[in-house]
């Protein structure tokens, strides 16, 4: 089961990363590079962190096939038919809610500490999306004043607690507290209060 939701979040990402080329009007190598810095980017600075390597797509290629296919008819679907402007980041919190589960969960599994899987889940789901951007010439979303890294973090920090309880149950509300976060920012603007300096 982990294995197919990795999957489908990496295809989620490809879609975001092949919006995202087709915004800056790209051609269809760049369409592929965008989206596999997109979808693969997080996972490879992870598995660089922890000493995994080969990293995961180096072992698995289905991977980028997987990235690959996905960008390639997103491109086809768009010039069918024309996506709502919103879909790029609806999309993107799909695959930011699924990012977190895994990562979390991958750093658990190797016997690290609780607080180091927290933060490698939030880099692991953020880390793709900010390469993207920042290849894009675009504001990366984490330094947005949406709620995004935030909603990663609440949704890892949860899954540390329950998991040891109740695993099945912990990977739901991972999912559901992170994509609920991020889609609430994105309907209602939430966002952190801002550091200010003082009135004078």
């Amino acid at each position: 089961m982990i294995y197919f939701l990795d999957l489908f979040g990496v295809a989620v990402f490809a879609i975001t990363g092949a919006l995202v080329a087709r915004e800056k009007q790209m051609d269809l190598f760049g369409v592929v590079v965008i989206a596999l810095v997109t979808a693969l980017g997080g996972g490879t600075l992870r598995d660089m962190i922890l000493g995994n390597t080969p990293v995961f797509w180096v072992l698995n290629p289905v991977y980028i096939i997987v990235v690959s296919i996905t960008a390639l008819l997103t491109v086809v679907v768009t010039r069918i038919y024309e996506l709502p402007r919103r879909i790029l980041s609806v999309a993107d919190a799909f695959g930011l809610a699924i990012f977190t589960l895994i990562a979390t969960d991958l750093v658990l599994n190797q016997g690290l500490q609780p607080i180091i899987a927290v933060m490698l889940g939030v880099v692991s789901s953020v880390a793709g999306g900010m390469i993207r951007d920042l290849l894009s010439d675009r504001i990366p979303l984490i330094l947005r004043s949406e709620l995004y890294a935030t909603a990663s973090l609440c949704g890892a920090v949860v899954f540390v607690v329950i998991s040891p309880i109740a695993h099945d149950v912990a990977s739901v509300l991972t999912v559901a507290i992170t994509l609920g976060l991020r889609l609430a920012a994105i309907r209602w603007g939430w966002t952190l209060p801002a550091f200010k300096m003082p009135d004078t």
